[in-house]
Parts: structure tokens; C-alpha cells; sequence
């Protein structure tokens, strides 16, 4: 592993190297060993941030990429960077597609002199010397669990001994990364879990350990993208200021990433909604909407699917079986950028815009995953042939 972070190490500063933060076609912003920001910029001046987020599984898979941006270009260019394999789920070649492809996308030349320092990274010379640690690293039963191949297959022992080298030399001497790479996993760690509670903590600390239990075994759920994104999503839930006030709580089915119960406590206190629970805890003892939030492999770039669990609510958007009409929820009006804590505060405001109400004496059993999704595709169909008019599109 230790052999791996430094070939990430290597990987990065080659890449500042070419695309510097001054560059006018396309800069390495932050480079991490956990996340890295890059930066297009069009012919037009537009600029396009992008990143990259480091996996425990890298380089056995590649770096999960995304992008706040909503051009559509920007998210199939994105989305093609999960499909490689090999040593195409490097970082280097990574990005030589992604600055490639981008620049075809806006009828841009690719800066040459810094397409081709990545393929001096990457690309084997005539002489038999190998530029790149990554490109050509692959797990192998040597101490560091790393060796590095040659174009014959066998183990290229001079090339094994400048990576060892490599590594010593910046074990000794982190002078010259910068100081958010100096940090080692461990340290990264510590730092990604400053402002959380000792219980979220362990349970982050819990799923992390069973995700990678379940990669060992082959029987991992999802994707590699969609379960380290929304690990990501959660920990920054834990962090929010939303969630520490108690305006909603999220709970995961099973301990699964991929199903989260959310108990949305606070709405507009001035609607007749916030009332409602007034009412609802009095009555009922609930204090809470209860949410259900199912994500697909496909997420980030696939919304997921939302339905209220309970009460039975009538208005706010709100279809049979507990759907919510919402563009936002579908694949015309999403956005990898989104993210989940987002998702709830607008379901709330929407809920309280579209005058929702509890029905106090409904039939309990009116809502069913089943009936909202079949309520939920009815309604995509309509809107995707009339066009989306209920609720306005700032409205979600």
C-alpha cells in the first residue's frame, strides 16, 4: 500500500508539473492523495472545475470522478473516466482523456507540450526505460505488494529498484509536496473526521471496514463510484449544520449505502405543515415526515429514487403511493453535482410551497414502494411528452 501512495505521490506531481495552476487550457487546482481538482477552461473563458475522489480500491479501479458543472458535454466526458480498466485507471492516463476529450468536445486544440509530458509518464521509450511508476505497476507478492512489468511480462528489476528508491527518498524528505499531501492515509482520515460525533465516527469507521470486506470477497454491492460518493455524502451530512440542529436525521437500512431512511423534523414554521406535526405528535406521537431514499450503482450520475414512507400527505407535489413530483428526481433535471442534504432541504421547501397538509384519517396502508414508483414513471411520461409545468422548474 505504502508503494502505492507513493506512486500516487509521483503520479500527482508530474501532473502539476504540466498542467500548472497558471496554465490556460486546463490546471491542476488541489492535489491530494485522497482528491484532486482540475480546471478546463473553453475558448470562451468559461471554467469548468473537476475532481477526482481517490477510492480504497485505486488503482484496482479508477478515480471517481464528477463535476458541479451542468453541461451535459462536461458529464459524458465525466462518465466515459469510470469505464476504463488496467492501467488505463491511473490518474495520468485519466487525465490525458479527459483534457483530450474535452478539448474535441469545445473545438479546442490539446496544449501539446503538456499532452506530451503525460506521454512521456505513461509510454514506454525505445531504449527500454519505463517514465512512469503507474502506468505500469501491478500487484504482485514482493514486500511492497507492488512490481513493475516490462513489455515481455517479466519483472523489470531496475525499474522496481528506482520506484523503491522513489519511495525511500520521500519517506525522508516530504519537503517538496505540498502540505495537504505531506499527511499519510491515516492522517487523512483523522482530518476528514474533525467536527463529527464519536458515533458517527465508528459508524463511518464501519462501513468503510465492511465495504472493503466485501471488495476482498468479490461480493460488493453497487458500484465503486456510486458507494464512495455517497460515503462521501454521509460524512458531509454528519458535518452539516442542518443535520446538528436537528432539522433532519438519516438513518441506512441494513447499514446499506444504497438505503437511507430520512426523518425530516423541521419545516417553514410558519406553513400549515409545521402545524400538522404539531398536530401529528400530539396524536400520533411521530414528530417527523419519514422519507425513503433509494440510490442506484448509477449514482451520482442517476438520481435517486425518494418517496415519503409517512404520514399521508395531500398536496405538496405529493402522488400516490408517496412519490414526489419533482424534476429534479429524474434524469431531465438531475445533476451529479446535487447532493443528498440538498435533495431533502428541497423536498421540504417544496412540500411547504406545494401547501402540503397530514391527512390525519387516511388509510394507512395507501403508500407502498410499489405504488410510488408505478405513480412516479406514470408521471415522468406525462411530463416528458407535455413538458414540465408543475412545480416550476426553480422550484425542483
Amino acid at each position: 500500500m505504502a508503494a502505492c501512495l507513493n506512486t500516487l505521490k509521483q503520479d500527482i506531481k508530474r501532473l502539476e508539473a504540466a498542467f500548472p495552476k497558471t496554465h490556460d487550457c486546463f490546471q491542476i487546482v488541489n492535489a491530494t492523495v485522497d482528491e484532486l481538482t482540475c480546471r478546463f477552461i473553453s475558448k470562451s473563458g468559461r471554467k469548468f472545475d473537476i475532481n477526482a475522489n481517490f477510492t480504497e480500491t485505486y488503482p484496482h479501479s479508477p478515480p471517481v470522478w464528477f463535476s458541479e458543472a451542468e453541461d451535459t458535454f462536461i458529464s459524458t466526458t465525466v462518465a466515459k473516466l469510470s469505464e476504463t480498466s488496467g492501467p488505463e485507471n491511473y490518474i495520468i492516463p485519466q487525465v490525458k482523456v479527459l483534457v483530450t476529450e474535452l478539448c474535441s468536445t469545445f473545438n479546442m486544440t490539446p496544449p501539446k507540450e503538456s499532452v506530451d509530458r503525460l506521454d512521456e509518464a505513461v509510454t514506454r521509450v525505445s531504449n527500454g526505460q519505463v517514465a512512469s511508476t503507474s502506468h505500469f505497476a501491478t500487484e504482485n507478492s514482493t514486500d511492497s505488494g507492488f512490481s513493475f512489468i516490462n513489455e515481455n511480462g517479466e519483472v523489470d528489476e531496475a525499474h522496481q529498484k528506482q520506484s523503491d528508491t522513489e519511495e525511500d527518498s520521500d519517506m525522508e524528505d516530504e519537503g517538496d509536496l505540498p502540505i495537504e499531501m505531506e499527511e499519510d492515509a491515516a492522517q487523512g482520515d483523522r482530518s476528514q473526521d474533525d467536527g463529527l460525533s464519536r458515533e458517527h465516527v465508528v459508524t463511518l469507521e464501519r462501513l468503510k471496514q465492511s465495504q472493503r470486506d466485501s471488495y476482498l470477497k468479490g461480493s460488493m454491492t453497487g458500484s465503486v463510484q456510486a458507494t464512495d460518493r455517497l460515503m462521501k455524502e454521509l460524512r458531509e451530512i454528519y458535518r452539516s449544520e442542518s443535520f446538528k440542529n436537528g432539522v433532519f436525521h438519516v438513518e441506512l437500512i441494513n447499514d446499506s449505502l444504497y438505503e437511507w431512511n430520512v426523518k425530516m423534523f423541521r419545516v417553514d414554521p410558519d406553513s400549515a405543515l409545521h402545524n400538522d406535526l404539531i398536530t401529528l405528535k400530539e396524536k400520533e406521537g411521530k414528530d417527523h415526515i419519514l422519507l425513503n431514499i433509494l440510490f442506484k450503482e448509477t449514482y451520482p450520475f442517476d438520481p435517486p429514487f425518494v418517496r415519503i414512507v409517512h404520514p399521508t400527505i395531500q398536496g405538496g407535489y405529493v402522488l400516490g403511493g408517496g412519490a414526489i413530483c419533482m424534476e429534479l428526481l429524474t434524469k431531465q433535471g438531475w445533476s451529479s453535482a446535487y447532493t443528498v442534504e440538498a435533495i431533502i432541504l428541497q423536498i421540504s421547501a417544496t412540500l411547504v410551497k406545494g401547501k402540503a397538509r397530514i391527512q390525519f384519517n387516511s388509510n394507512k396502508g395507501q403508500y407502498s414502494l410499489a405504488r410510488a414508483q408505478q405513480s412516479f414513471k406514470s408521471l415522468v411520461q406525462i411530463h416528458e411528452k407535455n413538458g414540465w409545468f408543475t412545480p416550476p422548474k426553480e422550484d425542483g
